[in-house]
């Protein structure tokens, strides 16, 4: 078993209550570090181990330093927020110009937030990580949901943006992007696509998960939490100390470069 050297460290995790983000809040309490977490829907509660689970909208920006103030410090700052417009996206003229507000203000400026208001702490420790979860929509300009496709990439230029603005002061910047995982996220880009079909035509949601990723993923299976929470632990690590400014894909070959 690789030893990650991790016990004790302190890590941030925002968007903590739910899916990949509770898986890896999950992950660093196994490995032994003191984690809090951040979220807009608390009423799951911190998962076992948590320091404790801020409610908090990471579009605003007051809301997201309230949190960090309750931090003397931070080693790791992982950032796994994700909303979609709720509507299905193609041709992308279905959606109205409102549709992509709030999208791009949780997923890209309330990213954005979280990195003016962690990189000091960061910067004064001399050390440090922070992690993005983006998305292969960010990748391929996925026409489900263009809002949620563009906000990702969008980030995924920040984090390359602050990965080189960041590495004089030995603090990394990465991004981990999912393919197909089975949580609510992909269950409301369902819900969106078949309330546009006639009845006949629609699928249920493992039907058409089971052919999605047929078509998509050349592994052809889902992708786990846990898996993600072991790759931000590792990313967290000593072991990727010179892995900075890297989109890391866990999709099951659906992004190949």
């Amino acid at each position: 078993m690789m030893d990650l050297h991790l016990k004790g460290q302190t890590v941030a995790v925002i968007g903590a209550a739910r899916g990949i983000g509770r898986a890896i809040a999950e992950g660093f309490v196994a490995e032994g570090c003191q984690v809090h977490g951040f979220d807009f829907n608390v009423q799951a509660g911190p998962a076992e181990g948590m320091r404790g689970l801020h409610q908090g909208d990471v579009a605003s920006l007051e809301q997201v330093r309230a949190f960090a103030d309750t931090l003397a410090e931070v080693d790791h700052v992982i950032f796994c927020v994700g909303v979609g417009s709720g509507k299905f996206g193609f041709p992308f003229w279905n959606l109205e110009p409102s549709d992509w507000s709030r999208v791009l203000e949780v997923n890209l400026i309330g990213a954005v937030n979280v990195a003016h208001t962690f990189a000091p702490k960061l910067i004064s420790r001399g050390k440090g990580s922070m992690l993005f979860l983006v998305s292969v929509a960010g990748q391929i300009g996925s026409q489900t949901d263009p809002p949620y496709s563009a906000s990702k990439a969008g980030l995924i230029n920040f984090t390359q943006c602050a990965a080189k603005d960041l590495g004089p002061y030995n603090v990394r910047v990465n991004a981990l992007s999912p393919g197909m995982v089975k949580t609510e996220l992909n269950q409301s880009i369902w819900a969106a696509g078949q309330a546009r079909l006639p009845e006949a035509q629609r699928q249920s949601f493992d039907d058409w998960a089971a052919e999605k990723i047929r078509k998509v993923s050349h592994l052809g299976r889902w992708q786990m939490p846990e898996e993600y929470a072991a790759m931000a632990c590792f990313l967290a690590s000593d072991h990727a100390k010179n892995i900075t400014g890297q989109t890391i894909n866990i999709d099951g070959g659906q992004v190949m470069r």
